[in-house]
């Protein structure tokens, strides 16, 4: 390998090869979801092991700061034995003058080792530069009888390195684009063998014993010049598989109470002097309709504190709240509520808020900051809706069982 030479000659974007580099970080994706111990793979939120690897490999291009650029002027020998017009007798040894060293200096933020990889278009004159920590430097020697105009020198280096960064930046765009995707990929076709693995097993009906000399855990040492990420924090318990509400039903639960809020603008004299009991029950009674009598026994309960609620194997699955809009401490307490009822991983909830009197965009600016500042919010999720929003929060004792949360905002008649 030549890297140590190019980088000592001070020959920049010939060392490596970008293309090979970025797809061997894509093998080091799966290479590291594959490695990963069962259980903290299946224990971890998808999206946050996600954006952990997300995180990891993605690549900083890098950016010349010209407008923190400095030059340091100072007195040096200068080489002149290849300088045909002087005259030196033994040219095959330096020839010493008096002189000057003109150093400018570019700070760069970035990964550095991209100054030494070479894109997929570039030419046969690379630059020439010394990278220092994170700085890029161009020294120019001139004689002291001799003093060279380095200005035009200065601007010619600084376009070809930054033709080469712009070659550069448009591969690594593509890769960063591509890493959602890939590390989506990675984690769910092994979340989904080692469940199918599982299930094989429990089917024999005979006790699984792991061998002692298993791997726990291993993390891919990594070259890269900037800090790497910890994977997220994560119980090293053995994963149970716990049942899931799909997304088709919650969305379908969600219709019926957004057609229920339309009969309700529709007829507002029905429901103008109804409390939130009352209002909650006209929504059980749609919700019934759909989903009470099915083979996998999913029946809302009409009773209990909590306002909706859906059971499976002793477990809350889909729980929603019913409030009238109080200000965003009452909010919060119904917030409270949710996660004091959520125990699986991956339960859907709902929070139904009413609304009477107040401005609809003081109610959903209240909403949105009260969830994004309480303690367990983990992401906002892109649902494009005019009076409501979603978000994923963590349940109290385990940041990797999550919940979604949407909240519905629904105007009442006075």
């Amino acid at each position: 390998m030549f890297g140590s030479i190019d980088k000592s000659k001070g020959l920049l974007f010939v060392t490596h090869d970008l293309d090979h580099s970025l797809r061997s970080t894509i093998q080091k994706i799966h290479q590291e979801v594959e490695m990963l111990d069962e259980n903290r793979l299946l224990n971890t939120a998808p999206d946050d092991l996600k954006r952990y690897l997300i995180e990891k490999y993605s690549v900083t291009p890098i950016t010349l700061l010209r407008d923190q650029w400095y030059a340091d002027y100072l007195d040096a020998p200068v080489d002149v034995r290849h300088d045909r017009m002087r005259w030196i007798d033994d040219r095959s040894r330096p020839a010493m003058v008096a002189g000057e060293r003109v150093e400018v200096r570019i700070p760069f933020k970035g990964e550095s080792e991209l100054f030494y990889t070479k894109a997929n278009t570039f030419t046969m004159n690379p630059p020439r530069a010394v990278i220092e920590r994170n700085e890029l430097v161009l020294r120019y020697d001139s004689p002291a009888d001799q003093p060279q105009d380095i200005r035009p020198l200065v601007d010619q280096a600084l376009a070809d390195i930054e033709q080469h960064l712009g070659w550069q930046r448009g591969m690594i765009d593509a890769h960063n684009s591509s890493l959602p995707g890939v590390a989506e990929q990675a984690i769910q076709q092994r979340r989904e063998r080692l469940l199918a693995q599982s299930r094989r097993a429990a089917a024999l009906g005979i006790p699984i014993r792991r061998r002692d000399d298993a791997p726990k855990t291993y993390a891919v040492p990594t070259v890269r010049k900037k800090a790497a990420p910890s994977l997220p924090p994560v119980s090293s318990a053995r994963f149970v598989p716990e049942p899931a509400w799909a997304m088709e039903q919650y969305e379908q639960a969600l219709k019926i109470v957004q057609d229920m809020a339309l009969v309700m603008e529709r007829s507002p004299n029905a429901f103008k002097t109804m409390d939130e009991e009352a209002l909650r029950q006209h929504f059980l009674v749609q919700l019934n309709g759909q989903f009470e009598g099915k083979a996998t026994g999913e029946t809302f309960n009409m009773a209990g504190k909590t306002d909706i609620l859906l059971r499976e194997r002793g477990r809350n699955v889909f729980i929603a709240e019913c409030k009238f809009w109080k200000g965003p401490k009452a909010f919060g307490e119904a917030i409270e509520q949710l996660l004091g009822y959520a125990t699986w991983r991956d339960s859907k909830t709902a929070i139904l808020v009413f609304n009477r009197g107040t401005e609809t965009s003081t109610v959903l600016a209240g909403i949105d900051a009260t969830v994004k500042a309480h303690a367990n919010f983990k992401r906002a999720v892109n649902w494009p809706h005019e009076s409501g929003f979603r978000y994923v929060l963590h349940v109290n004792s385990d940041k990797n069982r999550e919940l979604i949360v949407t909240v519905l905002a629904f105007h009442v008649p006075q």
